[in-house]
């Protein structure tokens, strides 16, 4: 991790909900799902507040590593229909060793939609792939 990896650091994405990210598309495999309407798919909201966190990590990484998401704890409050911008703003709050905390909030034009905190881990790629593979490894 660079020095420069420290709270403070915030990303912003602008994403446009397509209808292949609402909730009957969650799990097409699943009949509860595709009963429900075409809204944002909590399950997409999470990736998407994901990728917003990663790109604040963008260039305060060393080569070798990259960030996985270790914890999950936000809200879900409106509805965000296809065609809807939502907007992701997030911030690194905490660095303490090799993990990392996001406070995260999320709007579209209606309301505030989800609003908590994200936890990531540093990983050294190389270690975790080995690790990986000796689990997978018969």
């Amino acid at each position: 991790m660079h020095a420069s990896l420290r709270p403070g650091l915030t990303a912003r994405l602008d994403y446009v909900v397509p209808v292949a990210r609402t909730v009957p598309h969650l799990l097409p495999e699943s009949d509860d799902f595709t009963a429900l309407p075409e809204v944002l798919a909590t399950g997409y909201l999470v990736g998407i507040v994901e990728w917003t966190c990663m790109r604040a990590l963008q260039g305060h990484l060393e080569d070798g590593e990259q960030s996985l998401g270790v914890h999950v704890d936000l809200s879900h409050q409106a509805p965000t229909p296809p065609g809807a911008t939502l907007t992701v703003l997030a911030e690194l709050t905490a660095v303490e060793g090799r993990q990392l905390t996001f406070t995260v909030h999320a709007h579209d034009d209606a309301a505030t939609v989800c609003q908590g905190t994200h936890r990531r881990a540093v990983i050294d790629t190389e270690r975790f792939h080995a690790r990986l593979n000796a689990r997978t490894t018969d």
